[in-house]
């Protein structure tokens, strides 16, 4: 496998606690944009909530795959609650059925940063918890962190906590070069200096001044990013989703457009050619 490029369902809806049933059509979009996969926030599930083998349908009449599901959690305690448990454990299951498939745990974003490095460590804990038991049914976890001002893991000394807790044995990273960018770090560095634990990857651009930007239109070097999982050999998915007033309203077309950008200044990067445009 070498790198695929899909979308993920955030484009459409942001709020990953809204339940949605128009996952048919984020599918077909994704298909006509020329991407190969998606990633979508479990509450987008709609009808395929309890139908996995139907989603499996679905997806192969299009050609496309389950790159991923994203199972958010909030993770209060020391430990994962019983109902935290048997959530993550119900898309253990559910992912199962698509080989491949990453399960994508971003922590919910807190009230404030109040008792910062215990709440980083309970979170982290728990996110290990959780990876092992993924690892021992054969499913990759993989964690995500945010940049939202009052999120756990926003900043460089936030990471450092983060990549220092992890268990590496069960739990990969997710980086998110918006995020990434917009918690004032370089996501080419962040990335080139964590090659070793990604997973899988999110993209979408933001400015220097941390304004979401389509993609492309941005201050976030994707040849370059792409360049550098490429030469490590990275054979995962880069997952594209905007966050711009456009998608707000046009999230089809927007996809599309991102769509076009990709193919033309992305793709060619995996088959070794690189365009000297941003």
């Amino acid at each position: 496998m070498q790198i695929k490029f899909g979308c993920h369902g955030s484009t459409w809806e942001l709020d990953y606690d809204k339940e949605c049933d128009y996952l048919d059509r984020i599918m077909n979009t994704v298909k006509i944009a020329g991407f190969k996969g998606i990633d979508v926030q479990v509450a987008l599930l709609g009808r395929y909530k309890n139908q996995p083998e139907r989603l499996k349908e679905e997806l192969a009449k299009r050609k496309i795959e389950l790159a991923a599901l994203t199972v958010p959690f909030t993770w209060e305690g020391e430990n994962e609650s019983a109902e935290e448990k048997e959530h993550a454990d119900y898309y253990i299951n559910f992912l199962k059925h698509f080989s491949g498939a990453v399960m994508n745990v971003p922590s919910r974003v807190g009230p404030n940063r109040d008792h910062l490095l215990k709440r980083q460590k309970e979170i982290i804990n728990c996110v290990n918890s959780l990876g092992k038991r993924a690892f021992e049914n054969g499913v990759v976890a993989s964690f995500h962190p945010a940049s939202p001002k009052t999120s756990y893991f926003r900043i460089k000394e936030d990471y450092d906590v983060l990549f220092e807790e992890i268990d590496r044995r069960y739990v990969g990273y997710t980086p998110d070069a918006g995020h990434i960018m917009a918690g004032g770090m370089n996501p080419v560095e962040i990335i080139r200096d964590n090659l070793s634990i990604i997973k899988h990857v999110h993209f979408k651009d933001c400015s220097v001044t941390f304004k979401w930007r389509k993609m492309g239109t941005g201050d976030i070097d994707f040849p370059t990013i792409v360049e550098t999982l490429q030469n490590y050999n990275y054979k995962g998915w880069i997952m594209v989703e905007e966050e711009t007033d456009e998608a707000a309203q046009e999230p089809d077309k927007v996809i599309h457009d991102v769509g076009e950008y990709v193919q033309s200044h992305l793709v060619p990067i995996t088959t070794g050619v690189r365009n000297s445009a941003k």
